[in-house]
Formats: structure tokens, sequence, C-alpha cells
């Protein structure tokens, strides 16, 4: 066992403790960013000053008027920016815009003594457009050949000889929608130069370093001129990676400029028109099958919808390529991505990062094909996983694929599916204007950064000489219990008790040159990190100790009387990676993370409308460091990605008229979200016994993301409720998000069509 893997037999780790601030976000005495500017005196609010329009030039800008409004004390524009006028790592976003690209993209942003104020001042601003040609649906880029980025393709083996030999061929078109990050708290920053010149930004941020480094650069200067500091977010999943950076660098411009603290938050509707959300799809497929139900070849073309620039839409399609397969073997595979550029918000990272839309591809393959096949999709999904020896089409071996096996028959056994199938089945034939449906879904789901240069971590441990220890590392806070983690493990590490430790926010000039709190990787990364600085102070005291056996306290004394250090920087970087991303070949992930659901639904065959019956899950997050914290995103990621595939429907305005490209859903009113109706009645959820992790920290695996991939069970569920009203046999497309409505129309579909649908018949 590896020493980053062992666990001594007096853990903190392991054991089931609520999250470090639990208590402050029940009692609302949790602090963030916003609330900070209640302590800072005369503060500035930003307002910005928005488009009307998709795509449109800027012809005339005049903010005079702006000044004349009483509370109003500066307007920025491009003229004040002394550096880069770019928010963006790939320079494609100007921060101040001549060419808007979106409808609420900003021109401007002004300031005031007071929000209302701002607000009455982004009024009077005075802006004339010259419209232009706007593509909005991911179905007109496509038929325009609008398109940005590289194209890269993932393959292996012969396809096309593959799909020729295969016994049955099929073939269709599987679409998916965006999702809007909507948490809690939404964007804000607070800027200040203090009396060194220093520009101090708290803002809320899944990425310090990075949104330090796009201050800077706006403003001219050294990343060692900037600090910013993360408290902690209320809610991120992705959205808070790229997208608050320009923000920060507003607020750090107005308070460079005006010598006072600049506060920068965005409303609701201004944070949904405004900032990106999870990448749309749209994936046409050919698929083969031998006569056993087995697979032999895929030829997919998957197309992202990217808005108006790049974000993180590359490595976002770079990982819908490389889980396409997701558990399931697949001989030959071509598999080609792009990125279409639309005239809406820039799309950017959500929880899954484009892992959920290639999911979706392939479980939307095996959902429809089954019923062709006159196979059951239970077995059809169980015969084609992942053997040991085996590996992904980008050249990964597959470790544990017995781990998605056990997943799957201790989810059959706990969940008594087998019993539960037949009652399903006798409902069906008793109930003609109701329907249920029981699907079983599997996760596979890679873990680290897919650029391998973000797989490193830091940390700055204290040990004082009372015996107190105080931790900072640079990943940041956002409500998933990373801080409740990290304190575990450095109690584990040194071996004293949780309460001789405590956290201090995260912050550029504690650990430097940090990478994004995503992809699953910050528990791995910090805790990494943490651990090491935390063996350095002990290999230092273990020399003090002698083998003594000293008490804690008496050990820290006598190493500070000693001249001993007693604080240490910790560094991890994860080892066994490589990867190119032209060839998109290599092994860019640590590991994978399995899971498997089981979903039962009912569907009123009248309206569409459907209830969660039951949901079981096993989920593999090796050996736990947080029990409590571990079970809370298994079930929350469920619920997220069920939102995403059922209720929540992002709307543009595609007519030809002025509101074209409007976002219509900006408001929880018309943007639904899950609810405590929508939660299934029955939620049981289990981590994976025997799943110890070697070479991750303390055992354990990555839990943030792969658990909302658990929620395909739920759209395949629903698929076989709509395809019960039909005969036999019937191959149901389903829309995606499968709302009521969708559900209807599926299930109709099913009702006056006996035969399986002509753009699914097989080739």
């Amino acid at each position: 066992m590896s020493h980053l893997s062992q666990r001594p037999d007096d853990a903190v780790v392991g054991l089931p403790l609520p999250h470090e601030s639990a208590d402050l976000h029940v009692t609302g005495h949790a602090l963030y960013t916003d609330d900070l500017v209640q302590r800072t005196p005369r503060v500035l609010h930003a307002h910005p000053v928005c488009s009307p329009h998709a795509h449109a030039t800027v012809t005339r800008l005049d903010v005079t008027p702006a000044l004349d409004v009483d509370g109003v004390v500066r307007v920025l524009t491009a003229d004040d920016v002394p550096g880069i006028n770019d928010a963006g790592v790939k320079h494609d976003e100007p921060l101040f815009p001549s060419e808007v690209m979106f409808v609420g993209h900003a021109v401007c942003w002004v300031l005031g003594e007071t929000l209302e104020a701002a607000r009455l001042g982004a009024e009077a601003v005075q802006v004339d457009y010259d419209p232009l040609p706007a593509v909005v649906s991911l179905t007109e880029a496509i038929a325009a050949e609008s398109f940005q980025g590289a194209r890269p393709v993932v393959e292996r083996g012969d396809v096309d000889a593959a799909l020729a030999g295969a016994a049955h061929v099929f073939e269709g078109t599987t679409e998916m929608a965006g999702q809007e990050h909507f948490y809690l708290e939404t964007h804000a920053s607070l800027a200040l130069v203090d009396e060194g010149g220093q520009v101090f930004v708290q803002s809320s941020t899944q990425h310090p370093t990075e949104t330090q480094e796009i201050v800077a650069h706006v403003l001219g200067v050294a990343s060692h001129a900037v600090t910013v500091q993360c408290l902690r977010m209320g809610g991120g999943f992705g959205g808070k990676e790229m997208q608050p950076h320009g923000f920060a660098a507003v607020a750090a411009l107005g308070a460079t400029i005006t010598g006072r603290p600049v506060r920068l938050r965005l409303d609701r509707t201004h944070d949904m028109t405004m900032t990106g959300k999870r990448h749309g799809f749209h994936a046409t497929w050919r698929v083969g099958f031998d006569d056993d139900g087995l697979l032999v070849g895929l030829d997919t073309t998957l197309t992202s919808d990217g808005g108006w620039s790049l974000d993180l839409s590359e490595p976002v399609l770079a990982r819908a390529l490389c889980h396409v397969d997701n558990a399931y073997w697949i001989p030959h595979v071509r598999a080609r991505g792009r990125v279409a550029r639309t005239h809406k918000t820039s799309q950017t990272a959500f929880r899954g990062f484009g892992g959920p839309q290639g999911m979706l591809v392939i479980e939307d393959v095996l959902g429809r094909c089954a019923p062709l096949l006159g196979v059951d999709p239970v077995d059809l999904r169980r015969r084609n996983f992942y053997a040991e020896g085996q590996a992904t089409p980008y050249g990964q071996p597959v470790r544990h694929p017995d781990r998605v096996v056990a997943a799957w028959e201790q989810v059959l056994a706990s969940g008594d599916v087998v019993r539960r199938q037949a009652e399903v089945e006798a409902f069906n034939d008793s109930h003609p204007h109701r329907r249920r449906g029981l699907a079983l879904t599997p996760v596979k789901f890679g873990i680290s950064f897919n650029f391998t240069a973000f797989n490193q971590g830091g940390a700055l441990v204290h040990v004082y000489k009372d015996g107190s220890v105080l931790i900072n590392h640079g990943g940041t806070e956002m409500g998933q219990g990373l801080h409740t983690k990290m304190l575990q493990v450095a109690a584990t590490s040194l071996g004293v008790p949780l309460e001789r430790v405590r956290l201090a926010p995260t912050r550029t000039d504690k650990v430097p040159n940090t990478s994004a709190t995503a992809a699953s990787s910050s528990t791995d990364l910090n805790g990494g990190a943490v651990k090491d600085a935390c063996e350095q102070i002990l290999a230092r005291l273990r020399e003090v100790d002698g083998g003594r056996g000293l008490a804690w306290d008496d050990l820290v004394r006598e190493a500070y009387f000693s001249r001993v250090q007693l604080w240490a920087a910790g560094f991890y970087r994860t080892e066994g990676l490589h990867w190119d991303p032209v060839a998109m070949q290599g092994h860019p992930f640590k590991y994978f993370a399995y899971g498997v659901a089981a979903t039962e639904v009912e569907v009123d065959g009248f309206t569409g409308s459907y209830t969660t019956r039951r949901v079981d899950i096993v989920h593999d997050v090796g050996d736990s460091l947080s029990p409590l914290v571990d079970l809370g995103q298994v079930e929350g990621g469920f619920v997220q990605g069920l939102g995403w595939l059922t209720l929540e429907d992002l709307r543009w305005d595609e007519t030809d008229g002025p509101g074209r490209g409007r976002l219509t859903t900006q408001a929880a009113s018309t943007y639904k979200l899950p609810s405590l109706s929508e939660l299934p009645d029955e939620l049981h959820v289990a981590l994976l016994d025997q799943a110890h992790e070697e070479g991750a920290v303390y055992g354990s695996k990555a839990v943030g993301e792969p658990p909302l991939m658990l929620a395909l069970s739920v759209r395949e569920a629903l698929r076989q409720a709509a395809a019960a009203f039909g005969p036999a046999g019937t191959s149901v497309e389903l829309a995606s998000p499968a709302t009521p409505e969708a559900v209807y129309w599926a299930l109709d579909r099913a009702r006056r069509t006996a035969p399986a649908p002509t753009e699914l018949a097989e080739v």
C-alpha cells in the first residue's frame, strides 16, 4: 500500500462529520463575498449597460448623460483600460466590446454611490448599434458551418469495416440542451487598492489564480501586484471557474481609477443573461451490433454549442469525446468533435464538464436500439461492460472494471430489481392510461484535468507554539465540503484532534499558481499537498522527539526552542498522466470513478406528467474521507442531473424579430428547477464497499461530478415507460430535457406508431 493512501488506526478521515460550516450556513452567519461590503467603507457599486442585440457593432457610446445622474461617480469604458482589454484566457473576450456578441453583453459599467444610482446612470448611457446577422441555435450554426477552435477526433480500429460487417446497424441523431448553474450566490467581486498599491480582490471564484492573472493583465501589472481571496462560494458547479474573471477585472479597474472600493454583484436576471451555461450538444451516430447484442462499432460526430467565445469549450468537448464510451467496450470507434460559434453567452464549465453529454449519447443509442434488437435494455447494457485488460478508445487501460459490475449487482440486489420488473410489467398490463418504467444505467468517469499541467496542488501548513494548526490550500469551498476533508486530512496526517486544526480562506498570496477547484480533483490535489506539508513537519518533529514519545504540545514547544521549522509548504502532482491533445491518445486520468443507479418512474398517458417512484444508487468513492459529505454529494449530484435531463429547459428567442437571441427563461419563474415535488419518493444511496484506491489520498476517490450522470437512469426509465404505451419492440426517441411535454409526445408516437420510427430503421 502506498504511503499516500495508507491510513493510521486512529484516523480522523473516514469519520462521518458534518460540513465544517454547516451551522453557519443554516443560521445565516456564513459570510460570502458580497457580505463583506457591509464591512468596507466608501464602496462604489457597479451596474452594466447591456446590449439588447445578439450581434451588433457599437457605433456610438455617449456616457456623459450618466454623469449628470445624482450619485454617479464614473463610467468605465475601454478607454480606461491601462493593460489588455480582454477577460478571456484565449484572448477572444473583449472586456469592453466594440462588437456585441449576445443579448446582455456589457458595453460599459457605471459606478455609483448606491446601486440605484448606478442603475439609473446605466439607463442614461446612450448607445447606438448597427445590428448584424445572428446565429442563435446549434442547428443554425451547423448549417452555416459556424465553428471555432480545434476539431478533435478520438479513433480506434476500422469503424467503416466494422459497420459494414455488423449484423445490425442503426443510425440516429441525439440532441441535448444546456443547463443554467443557478448557484444560490450570483457572481460577486469586491476590489480595493491598499496603501502600498496592492490590488486586493475578494471574488466568488473557483479559480483564484486565473482571476488574479486576468485582473493583472487588464490593469497592466504583474501578478504579484494583485491578490485574490475566495472566502467561500454559495455554489459554483463550474460556472465560477472561468466566468468570474471579467467581473473581478471590472471591479479592480474601478477601484484603481477611483481610489475607492468597488463592489460588483449581478442580480439573478443579469447573472442568467450575462453568464455561460452547460453546453448543449448535437450528435449524429451510426452504431453496429453483432447477433449477440455486442457493440462492434460506433461512428459519431458531437457538436457543442460554444456560444460567442471559446472559454472552456475545447476541453469540455475533449472530455465529452473521452466519455462517449461510458462503461462499454466498443472495439471500433470514431468520435469527431467540433465547437459551434453562436451569438449567445459563452458556454462554460458545468459539473461533469462534457462527460454527461458524451455519456448521454451512448446511453441514448443503447436505449433506442435495445427494443430493435429484441434485448432487454438492462441485459444489453450489462453484456457490453468493459472487462479487465480492455482499454478506452483513447488508449487508457480501464482499471477495476469489476467495480462497476459489483455496483450493478449490488443495485440489482438491494433494489430488488427483478421482482420489481415483474411488478412494473403487471402494472402496465392492468393500467391502460398509466405506465411505469424501470431502468439501470452505469457511470465510468475519468478523474483528473484533461490538461496535464493543471494536475498539481499546493498547501501551507503552520504549527504554532501552542500546538494549534492553521492550514491553507489552493482549493476553494463552494459548499461541496472540500475544506471539511482538508481539515480531516491535516488532523489525520499530524495525529492531532480535529479541534486543534483551523483552515484559512483561499488566497493567492498564500498558495500561488493553483489550479481551478474543478474536474472533481480538488481533494486529490489539495489533500495530497496538505498531507505533504504535514509530513514535512512531522519528519522534523520526529528528530526532536528521538523516540521519547513526547506529547504533542510538549514536542512542539521543544521543537520551537530547538529552532526547528514548524511550518511547511506542501506540493502534490498527479503521477502517471500523459495526454496528446492533437492525437487524442494517452493516459489523461488518474483513475475512473464508478456508479450504478436504478430508477423507477410512473407516467400519465394523458399529460406526460410523471413521478419518480424510487431510486437506488451504489457509488464508488474509494475509501471515503468524509462519508456524510460524500453521501450529500451523491444525492445532490443526482438531483442536479435529474434537473438537467428532465426539467431545466433553456430557451432563446429564435425568431427574426427584435428579441432574437434573448434568453426567455431568465428567472426561476420561467426556468424550472428541481424541487421537493420532483424528488424520488424513495432514494437509497450506498457507497461501494472494498473500493480502496491505491495511490490516492488515504485511498479515497473523487465524488463531485460522477454522481450527476447517475440521473441518466431517470431518462431511460421515462423512455421505457413511454415505450410501454406502444406495442412490444417500440423504440422511443425522447427529447432532452425529457419534460412532461416531451414525454407526452414520445408516448403519443408510441401509441400511434406500430413499427419502429423510420429514423432508427436498421440500415
